[in-house]
């Protein structure tokens, strides 16, 4: 089994390419050549990148060029450096770092409290509460009660000398039929490696699962061929079998759960991890 990124495809710019970079980095590439280039290596489209983060896809292209006025706001830019950053396979938190560097700091700690509280709702013309309404309200709920035990008395009272609620019919035999409890559906059965154990031995066989979330995936079988190229909405799996190697890209690695060759392996990784992995009929080597 091999885990990896594809190797570099392009060259870092030179430092005059860089507008979007810090006045202490401006030998850096910029924060979207960065993303662009990260994609790039990790074999994925803009759009499957767009599918993997939610971001849509006009604005995906804007922040590879280094526009962050499509964002909508400093909040939104961060959180989309973020997103695509960990869909492609770089520190995202040191990209935010320079995007705050070259657009005036991180945000005012207390920002946030000051727009929570705010102070009481005040309604235009009315200084006290409306005790009116509420007596009003008060009284419909004890006439209410009223009538409803009145209501109830009748009921329960019309029948002497006899249980609340009537015996259900028997035999003649004096004995009570045992009351029936509503039907239960039993819980549907976890997927297990046992759907893929009558696998030929002489082939590879792998199953995904996506138990917590939807995942972008892509599937290719020994000779290069495209099998699966798609979301795996969470629910739902697939299952690839090929004589020589099934090859794998998964857009979430931490949304999928793998089964080799009748193994359970796990989770593909972690919560939004992009990762790239080739599986062959002797794996899984142990357990």
């Amino acid at each position: 089994m091999t885990i990896g990124k594809s190797p570099d495809r392009e060259n870092a710019p030179s430092s005059a390419e860089l507008p979007g970079a810090a006045e202490h980095a401006t030998d850096a590439p910029s924060i979207g050549r960065v993303l662009s280039v990260a994609r790039i290596d990790a074999g994925l489209t803009v759009d499957q990148v767009s599918t993997a983060t939610r971001v849509r896809v006009p604005i995906v292209h804007a922040i590879e060029e280094d526009d962050f006025a499509r964002c909508g706001g400093d909040f939104y830019a961060r959180g989309h450096i973020r997103a695509i950053a960990r869909a492609v396979g770089v520190d995202g938190e040191a990209l935010v770092a320079r995007y705050d560097a070259a657009h005036g700091g991180a945000p005012a700690g207390k920002r946030p409290t000051q727009l929570i509280d705010s102070g009481p709702i005040k309604v235009p013309g009315r200084g006290r509460p409306n005790w009116t309404a509420a007596m009003v309200a008060a009284i419909f709920a004890v006439v209410a009660l009223i009538g409803f035990n009145l209501v109830s008395g009748k009921t329960g009272g019309s029948t002497t000398g006899s249980a609340s609620a009537p015996l259900p019919s028997g035999s003649g035999t004096g004995s009570v039929a045992p009351a029936t409890s509503p039907s239960v559906q039993p819980p549907a059965p976890a997927p297990s490696a046992a759907a893929i154990a009558a696998a030929p031995a002489d082939k590879v066989t792998v199953k995904l699962v996506a138990e917590k979330d939807t995942s972008w995936v892509s599937a290719l079988d020994g000779s290069g061929k495209s099998l699966f190229q798609n979301n795996i909405e969470e629910g739902q799996d697939q299952t690839f079998t090929d004589p020589k190697q099934i090859k794998l890209v998964i857009g979430n690695a931490g949304a999928v759960h793998v089964y080799v060759n009748g193994k359970d392996l796990g989770p593909a990784g972690k919560n939004g991890q992009v990762v790239h992995v080739t599986y062959t009929p002797g794996d899984p080597q142990a357990g």
